[in-house]
């Protein structure tokens, strides 16, 4: 108790509001003195002029470009595959596949043959790379800041993307080589975000940051679906190359104005007000020691909450993200070269949502009508139950390509109520850690992204029908559910007690002196 007044009474707020190991701990006129400090913005903080701002603009379109060079392939590919080659090899004969629509060209032309398991691969193989960079790039973006690991990871798949053609002309092993590089690069730009907003996120402002900032992976989706269509169907740049070296060429451009402009933390930002520094710094912990505390972490039962959502949550994503092209070509029959817009809708309904949803979860928050955990909960349960109603009804409404869209648009919008649910979580229990939390939570949700398109390969490969899709989308359903439940049963919005290892020593020795005083 005595620690804690300790932490009260210095000149910098150490714990946040959700930091305080339990409010009962503490009389509630304190509890409320400390509230009113954290909600109310001084002058001079400012919103979307401020530089925390600015470092979400920065990093909003850094996940542009990370997901331009994510969706490109799985338009591309359908461009690269010898559709007729790919057809001789699947010998059930399909009853249910839709009508093409009226204005669908009939490509089949791609130079390369390679069969449904193949193209699984491709598409799964960038997911074996990002698995490995998660915890080792949230251990180095917590101890040292973000910024270099965050922009090195964009610049290395940038320069990947555009060695991406020459690779595939080579040979099949060399494109899973690269892409498999690539997934290594980029596997460390969630933990090194995570952990430049623990260092950047003010208390009440964590949800709308880290949705803002995450919803340039819905815009980037937006459009690089379409522009690759666009770029696949025409003869720049000997077509389907183009969406490789157009988005790679973007991504270096991002990478030399990051490297130039970002900060890793507040107090190294040169046009940062006083008032605003001041204001950061307030929710922040001091800290002159670096320990994770692993075991800590690994017995923690909200971080296992996030783990277990992480996974169930990109299972659904990364199904649709990767696979949903296929889907519509091969079973809508859309021509996505000119239907393009049509793959990218879900995309853009989560980008508006994600952004909604972020500023909503923090008003509830500081007007205190829900708490943290409460807030993270009800977002987070939205975000997987309403989705996995829509997917299993998007696989029973046949060939009715607008209700097929409409009902995937809805689960895309819901999924991005993620954004204030378990993604701004890891910030929550641990500010200084949030970093390394991140990256042991999408370690686990990196695997669905190489096992899921290999089950819709191994469901889909003979007999790419509406049937089979359906047993795709309960798959991703029932997942969704499991995932909301455990986090209902084990999610936490209150700061842990391990982060508090971070005091030094002298700080410990002085706060032991006062504990015995009283």
């Amino acid at each position: 108790m005595a620690a804690v007044r300790f932490m009260m009474s210095s000149n910098k707020s150490y714990f946040p509001v959700d930091a305080l190991p339990s409010e009962d701990m503490l009389n509630r006129s304190e509890v409320n003195v400390i509230k009113e400090k954290i909600e109310k913005i001084p002058p001079g903080v400012g919103t979307w002029v401020s530089a925390r701002y600015f470092m979400g603009y920065l990093a909003f379109f850094g996940f542009f470009n990370v997901y331009t060079m994510r969706v490109n392939l799985s338009v591309a590919i359908l461009s690269m595959v010898n559709s007729s080659y790919l057809v001789s090899t699947n010998h059930t004969n399909v009853s249910d596949i839709c009508p093409a629509s009226p204005n669908q060209a009939n490509h089949t032309g791609g130079e390369f043959n390679w069969d449904s398991n193949q193209k699984s691969l491709v598409l799964g193989a960038f997911f074996y790379g990002y698995i490995v960079t998660q915890i080792p790039g949230g251990y180095l973006a917590s101890k040292f800041g973000g910024k270099l690991l965050l922009g090195g990871g964009v610049l290395c798949t940038s320069l990947l993307t555009l060695l991406t053609p020459i690779a595939a002309r080579t040979s099949f092993a060399l494109l899973i080589v690269v892409r498999i590089l690539e997934g290594i690069g980029e596997g460390v730009t969630f933990p090194a975000t995570h952990a430049i907003w623990g260092a950047w996120a003010p208390t009440m402002e964590r949800s709308r940051l880290t949705a803002f900032t995450y919803a340039g992976v819905h815009l980037g989706t937006v459009i690089a679906q379409p522009i690759s269509g666009i770029l696949c169907a025409s003869n720049v740049m000997g077509g389907w190359p183009s969406a490789f070296y157009i988005f790679g060429i973007i991504g270096v451009v991002w990478c030399v104005i990051w490297f130039l402009l970002a900060q890793n933390y507040p107090s190294q930002c040169k046009w940062i007000s006083k008032e605003e520094l001041s204001y950061i710094e307030s929710h922040m912990e001091r800290a002159k020691s670096f320990k994770v505390p692993w075991k800590e972490i690994a017995l923690s039962k909200p971080v296992w909450a996030i783990s277990i959502t992480h996974f169930c949550y990109n299972w659904g994503y990364y199904t649709l993200l990767t696979c949903l092209p296929t889907y519509l070509k091969d079973v809508l029959r859309f021509d996505i070269t000119q239907d393009g817009f049509i793959a990218a809708l879900p995309y853009l309904v989560a980008w508006i949502s994600c952004n909604l949803t972020g500023i909503v979860a923090d008003k509830i928050r500081v007007r205190q009508l829900l708490t943290t955990t409460q807030t993270r909960k009800v977002f987070n349960t939205m975000a997987l139950v309403f989705p996995a109603g829509f997917l299993i009804g998007a696989g029973y409404i046949g060939c009715n390509r607008v209700l097929a869209v409409l009902f995937i648009s809805f689960a895309t919008f819901f999924t991005a109520f993620s954004y204030a649910g378990y993604m701004p979580n890891h910030i929550d229990l641990s500010p200084k850690f949030a970093g390394v939390l991140m990256g042991i939570t999408n370690t686990w949700g990196t695997i669905p992204g190489f096992v899921s398109p290999l089950v819709v390969g191994a469901l889909t490969e003979n007999n790419p029908s509406s049937h089979q899709w359906l047993y795709v989308f309960y798959i991703a359903a029932a997942i969704y559910v499991v995932g909301a439940i455990c986090y209902i049963l084990l999610g936490s919005g209150v700061e842990q007690k391990w982060n508090r290892v971070l005091l030094s020593e002298m700080e410990e020795e002085e706060t032991d002196l006062i504990e015995d005083k009283q």
